[in-house]
């Protein structure tokens, strides 16, 4: 997995956020309003992922080449994140528009 830089913990599940590089990247992209919101949706996922505004569940196929098993979660209604459950830690792969992983 990629190195990172940040790391974000809940300290009552000790379950952290783990960005690898693709993330960062895609987050980097994003405008100023949905970052607010990717980070507000990220700190729900570490406190509550079961939310219901998170919308989190399995993705079907391979949206992510190399990678199975991923998760998505509902940024807002055209932006989604995308990451793997581990035993201690998701692993975020990628955020952007709903469209965009769709093609």
């Amino acid at each position: 997995m990629s190195k990172t830089i940040k790391t974000d913990i809940n300290l009552q599940t000790q379950t952290k956020l783990v960005r690898a590089e693709p993330f960062k990247r895609d987050f980097q992209r994003l405008p100023e309003a949905i970052k607010r919101r990717t980070e507000a949706a990220l700190r729900l996922l570490l406190s509550n992922p079961h939310h219901p505004s998170l919308r989190v569940k399995k993705v079907r196929g391979e949206i992510l080449k190399g990678y199975s098993n991923i998760f998505e979660g509902r940024i807002t209604r055209d932006y989604r994140l995308f990451f793997l459950i581990a035993t201690d830690a998701y692993i975020l792969l990628a955020c952007g528009k709903h469209d965009d992983y769709l093609k």
